[in-house]
């Protein structure tokens, strides 16, 4: 877990791929942070991408760093404790304008069942 939290870290900004009915969704993200030993993000529950998440969590995680790039299976649950809203918000000082840790909004989830794949890629001359 310490290698894939580092290196999303690293990379910034992540791409989060969801479920729409049957359409593929993908966004950026740059919310992630260990809490309890377990990996979590952070999202509005009005935002279409949570609710996607609420109908169907399976979800992909992709990005992309120093001649590196990683893919992340996972299943994203709910965590609707205050402490855990808390903790990634003052992770993530600069959100606390839009969420706090008691409104109806903030959304916190961690990956479950999580696989990840940090592959190396090059650069070819013809592309």
């Amino acid at each position: 877990m310490k290698e894939v939290y580092d290196f999303l870290k690293k990379c910034e900004t992540y791409y989060l791929a969801t479920i729409d009915s049957n359409k593929p969704r993908v966004r950026p993200f740059g919310t992630v942070d260990v809490f309890e030993n377990k990996l979590y993000i952070q999202t509005g529950k009005i935002k279409n991408v949570s609710k996607q998440i609420k109908a169907n969590p399976n979800v992909e995680i992709c990005a992309m760093t120093e001649g590196r790039w990683i893919r992340i299976e996972a299943v994203l649950v709910e965590d609707d404790r205050i402490e855990a809203k808390q903790y990634m918000l003052d992770e993530y000082p600069s959100l606390k304008s839009r969420y706090s840790a008691d409104d109806d909004n903030t959304r916190v989830l961690y990956l479950k069942n999580a696989t990840a794949a940090i592959f190396f890629y090059r650069r070819s001359k013809n592309t």
